[in-house]
């Protein structure tokens, strides 16, 4: 391919581009559209949800329920905020224990989303009562789809599709109404730190540890009484003697 080719098939798809834009913008302008939201009354709804943390670990905790039943909130997002005591906390500040309440705000709004389509011509071609084919004041033609029990603005008369022509210049005007239900919700949760453990009581008796004393040695066995002393001894010794001096005597005489 050569440069002039390349040149020329560029601008034959700039042309192109050219022409769908403008006809798109053409188009666009011809049909004017006006859209507006009304909203009505809301209705608020509040639950709470009460429970005690008996697990946590990393980002996955599990909390019992005021029912008794046992709640698994598994991977709690980082972001994730409690309000505890006062205190804003995230998932790795939860301690077990700990008192928690999330309140659940609902405001549910219903609204009317109200679109206005008018679009001004003069009718080349009718189908009724499916479509017409209306000239726009640029002079392009468009062709319109023609809603069920549409009518049109003929000279201040308000006719369907039945009762257009050829060449007359009409305006029409078509009105959607679409309810929608705008539901919002907040999450608020809050809680308390588990209370610490109570300290004993200042009157309470304290217990202390007596070493027991060593059992005592074994009495050494006593003494013998002696059987007399060395008084005694001669006393007998004399006693013996003056018998035997009395023995000696009676011997003498016989």
């Amino acid at each position: 391919m050569n440069a002039r080719t390349r040149w020329t098939n560029t601008w034959l798809m700039l042309l192109v581009a050219g022409v769908w834009l403008a006809s798109t913008l053409s188009m666009t302008a011809q049909v004017k559209s006006n859209t507006s939201e009304t909203s009505h009354d809301a209705t608020v709804e509040t639950s709470v949800a009460r429970g005690e943390v008996v697990y946590v670990s990393g980002n996955d905790l599990v909390v019992k329920m005021e029912d008794g039943t046992l709640r698994h909130i598994n991977n709690v997002p980082e972001s994730a905020r409690a309000t505890v005591d006062g205190k804003e906390i995230g998932i790795h500040d939860v301690k077990v224990g700990m008192k928690l309440e999330k309140t659940i705000t609902t405001t549910t709004t219903p609204k009317t989303i109200t679109t206005v389509q008018t679009v001004t011509g003069k009718v080349w071609h009718v189908n009724p009562p499916t479509s017409v084919i209306l000239s726009l004041e640029d002079g392009t033609n468009q062709k319109f789809n023609i809603p069920k029990d549409q009518k049109f603005d003929v000279d201040g008369q308000k006719v369907d599709a039945w009762g257009l022509k050829k060449g007359m210049k009409i305006s029409a005007t078509k009105i959607v109404e679409e309810p929608v239900t705008q539901v919002e919700q907040e999450a608020k949760v809050s809680g308390q730190m588990p209370p610490p453990p109570p300290a004993p009581p200042a009157e309470a008796p304290i217990l202390v540890a007596v070493a027991a004393p060593a059992p005592a040695a074994p009495a050494a066995p006593a003494e013998l009484p002696k059987t007399g002393s060395p008084l005694v001894l001669i006393g007998l010794l004399g006693a013996l003697s003056t018998a035997a001096s009395f023995g000696l005597r009676v011997i003498r005489k016989g």
